[in-house]
């Protein structure tokens, strides 16, 4: 058994205020709490991190941020919150503002609002899974895609070519029965882990990319009117699960769409 301390770790919360999706996406009402606050009492209750850190420009958010246990120690700065801002611009801006007050973290993992059903042990399994590998930069949630991407096409005029132009003992995917097509993952927004030493290379997942395979309901997102009507609909018929806030909920000036 290792004798190594665990690696410290940061949970960075991200939670600008342009949505154009949706309206106040981050902060929109869901089970009688604003959005945010079931990605920061999952992080919390985890017992994984040293800190949980919002990220956000707003100082409505941060108020409603800390009443959830959050920590909101700056606001971001306007040119790292636009809707085409890449995600390394404000990590590094986060940690960057830690660093120079001489706090360092091994490890951070993003935790995006839009995922509210991801649960503390989701986080705790995904933190058991990225200690155990060795030789990763990150890992990132991922579930089986229901659409294969190899029966997508891109059409250009009256044109259209296949997506992924891949043989399967000589026929075309697109013509190929699905259950003979590979296992194709695609990304969710529940989570991400990385070594805080990868944003170095300029990205903020690296080059080798650990899968995590989110369960059931962890990986819903939501972020358009009828995710929204689905996760209420299945709140409704008690279906799933959202993570549990014992504190009195915020609702001033809050909506529930």
């Amino acid at each position: 058994m290792s004798d190594s301390p665990t690696p410290t770790a940061i949970a960075l919360i991200p939670a600008r205020s342009g949505s154009k999706r949706v309206s106040g996406k981050n902060i929109r009402l869901l089970g009688g709490h604003p959005m945010i606050a079931y990605s920061i009492r999952a992080a919390i209750d985890s017992g994984v991190f040293r800190r949980v850190v919002v990220s956000t420009d707003s100082a409505q958010y941060a108020e409603i941020a800390r009443h959830y246990g959050a920590e909101v120690p700056f606001l971001r700065p306007p040119e790292f919150s636009g809707d085409k801002s890449p995600d390394i611009e404000w990590i590094k801006h986060a940690l960057d503002s830690f660093a120079n007050k001489g706090q360092r973290f091994d490890s951070f993992s993003i935790l995006r609002p839009t995922s509210p059903f991801r649960l503390p042990e989701t986080i705790r399994r995904a933190w058991a899974e990225f200690l155990t590998q060795d030789g990763i930069d990150s890992l990132r949630a991922v579930e089986k895609c229901t659409q294969h991407p190899g029966k997508m096409w891109a059409i250009r005029g009256r044109v259209m070519t296949p997506i992924l132009p891949f043989l399967h003992e000589g026929t075309p995917w697109h013509s190929t029965q699905y259950a003979a097509l590979p296992e194709v993952y695609v990304q969710n927004a529940s989570l991400e882990i990385a070594w805080s030493r990868v944003l170095d290379s300029g990205t903020i997942s690296g080059s080798i990319i650990a899968p995590f395979l989110t369960r059931d309901t962890e990986g819903i997102d939501i972020n358009n009117e009828d995710d929204w009507q689905q996760a209420n609909d299945l709140l409704e018929k008690r279906e799933i699960e959202l993570p549990d806030v014992s504190l009195p909920p915020w609702t001033d000036g809050l909506s529930a769409g």
